[in-house]
C-alpha cells in the first residue's frame, strides 16, 4: 500500500512539473527563463544574414541603429564580408545625429567608411532613381519613438514608395516602441492636415512598432512595396523601453531620455503654440513654460485635476536656444509618477488649455498659413481641436469627439500586430 502511494506520488509530482514547463512555453519562456531579446538587427544578422548576402545594400539610420553592444549597424555591415554596403540614407537629424531639428544636410562621404551619405530630410525626402543607381535591396533601422508627428516613420514611408517604384526590396529591422505597444491614444489624423509630422491617419499614440506601422503603411494606405520586415525576438506588447535593458540612444537631439519620448506625444502639441516647450533646456518636453506664466499658479491649477499617472512641479528655466532663448521663463515640468495610468495626450491637452485659459493675452497658437492650418493643427492632425480650445470646450468633451476614429483604427491596427 505504502508502495503504490509513494508511486502514485511521483506520477502527481512528474505531470505537475511538466504542466509548468508547458505553460511557461505558452507564455513566451522556456524552461523557466525569458526568450532572448534580440532586436532586428541582430536576427538579421544571426538568422536571415540570405535577405542581404551578395546584395549591394543601402542603408536607412542614424546614431539609434545599434544592436546591444551599442555596435553601430553602419560599422556591423560595413566589416562583414558577406555584405556589400554601398549607400547610406540620413532622416531628419542626419546618419550621426549631429543637426538640429529642421537643419539641412547635404550630401557628403561618410569618413569612416567612405560611403556616400544622401539626405531624405529638407529637399529630397524622398530617394530618387539616382539615389538607388547602386543598390540591390534597402535596409531601414531606426528607433521611433511612437508618436504621429516623429518624422523618421515617414521617412520610412517615402523610402518604401521610392523602393516600390524602383523595384527594389525593402526591409525593416525592427525595435521597440519605448512608450510600449499596448496603449493607443489620441485623434487619428484628418489627411486634409497631412505634412510631414503626420503624413497618414493614424493617432497621436500608435502603439505600434516600426515594422507594425510599415506592414499598415504599405496595405492601408496603398504603397506596395515588396516589404520584409525583420521581427524582434523576445518583446511583448507590455514592454517599456527600460524593460528590455538596451541602453537608450538619442533617437534625435531633443529627445534625451525615455521619460522624454514618454511625455512626448502631448507635450509637444506645445510646439503648435508661443510657449516653450523646453528646448534649449536638459529636460526638452518636460519642461514648459513662458515668460508671461506664473509658475505656482499653472502648477497649482494642473495639479487641482488630479489627472491620473501625472504631478506638476513648479519651475523656471531659461532657454539657451528656441522659443524665448535667453529668457527666463516659467511653468512646470512634468514628472510621471503612473506610467500605467498616465494619458499623455490628453495630458498635454489640459496644459494647453489651461494656458490658453490662464492668459488670454499673451498666449496665442502658431500663425496659420494661407491654407488656414495652424502648426498646431498639424500636429493634432485636424483643426476642430484648436477650435474647440478657443470655444471654450472641456478636454473631455475634446477626447470624447474623436473615440469613433479611434475605436476604427484599432479594428484595422490589430490587423498588423506582429506581437
Amino acid at each position: 500500500m505504502k508502495k503504490w502511494f509513494m508511486s502514485f506520488l511521483t506520477m502527481i509530482l512528474v505531470l505537475s512539473s511538466l504542466s509548468v514547463v508547458l505553460a511557461d512555453n505558452g507564455n513566451g519562456k522556456a524552461n523557466g527563463k525569458d526568450k532572448k531579446f534580440e532586436l532586428g538587427v541582430e536576427v538579421l544578422l544571426n538568422e536571415q544574414k540570405h535577405l542581404i548576402k551578395g546584395k549591394r545594400v543601402g542603408l536607412i539610420t542614424n546614431p539609434t541603429g545599434v544592436d546591444q553592444e551599442i555596435n553601430s549597424i553602419v560599422d556591423l555591415l560595413h566589416k562583414d564580408p558577406e555584405v556589400e554596403l554601398t549607400a547610406l540614407y540620413g532622416p531628419e537629424h542626419g546618419v550621426r545625429g549631429s543637426a538640429q531639428a529642421g537643419e539641412y544636410v547635404e550630401y557628403y562621404i561618410d569618413e569612416k567608411t567612405g560611403l556616400p551619405v544622401y539626405s531624405l530630410y529638407g529637399q529630397t525626402k524622398k530617394p530618387t532613381p539616382e539615389m538607388l543607381e547602386n543598390v540591390d535591396v534597402l535596409l531601414f533601422d531606426i528607433q521611433d519613438v511612437g508618436t504621429r508627428f516623429y518624422t523618421y516613420i515617414y521617412t520610412m514611408a517615402y523610402a518604401m514608395e521610392a523602393a516600390k517604384e524602383n523595384n527594389i526590396p525593402f526591409i525593416v529591422l525592427d525595435r521597440p516602441n519605448p512608450q510600449g505597444g499596448a496603449k493607443v491614444e489620441g485623434p487619428v489624423l484628418d489627411m486634409k492636415y497631412s505634412s510631414f509630422v503626420g503624413n497618414y491617419a493614424i493617432p497621436l499614440r500608435h502603439g505600434m512598432t516600426v515594422g507594425e506601422l510599415a506592414k499598415l503603411f504599405n496595405e492601408e494606405f496603398g504603397i506596395g512595396a515588396d516589404l520584409t520586415v525583420v521581427e524582434m525576438n523576445g518583446w511583448k506588447r507590455n514592454m517599456y523601453y527600460d524593460d528590455t535593458n538596451l541602453p537608450f540612444v538619442m533617437p534625435s537631439p531633443n529627445m534625451p531620455t525615455l521619460e522624454t519620448a514618454l511625455v512626448y506625444p502631448g507635450a509637444a502639441l506645445i510646439e503648435g503654440t508661443n510657449v516653450s516647450e523646453g528646448r534649449g533646456t536638459t529636460k526638452p518636453f518636460e519642461l514648459i513654460g513662458a515668460p508671461f506664466i506664473n509658475a505656482d499658479d499653472l502648477s497649482a491649477h494642473l495639479n487641482s485635476l488630479k489627472l491620473p499617472g501625472v504631478t506638476f512641479r513648479a519651475a523656471s528655466f531659461t532657454p539657451f536656444f528656441s522659443k524665448h532663448s535667453g529668457k527666463l521663463s516659467h511653468g512646470i515640468q512634468i514628472h510621471i509618477t503612473n506610467r500605467n495610468s498616465f494619458k499623455p495626450v490628453e495630458t498635454g491637452l489640459y496644459i494647453v488649455k489651461a494656458i490658453h485659459d490662464m492668459y488670454p493675452e499673451d498666449f496665442q497658437f502658431r500663425a496659420e498659413n494661407s491654407a488656414g492650418i495652424s502648426f498646431f493643427d498639424n500636429l493634432m492632425g485636424n483643426g476642430w481641436v484648436r477650435e474647440a480650445i478657443e470655444e471654450g470646450k472641456s478636454v473631455e468633451k475634446i477626447s470624447a469627439q474623436w473615440q469613433e476614429e479611434l475605436d476604427q483604427f484599432n479594428q484595422t491596427r490589430e490587423q498588423y500586430l506582429l506581437y
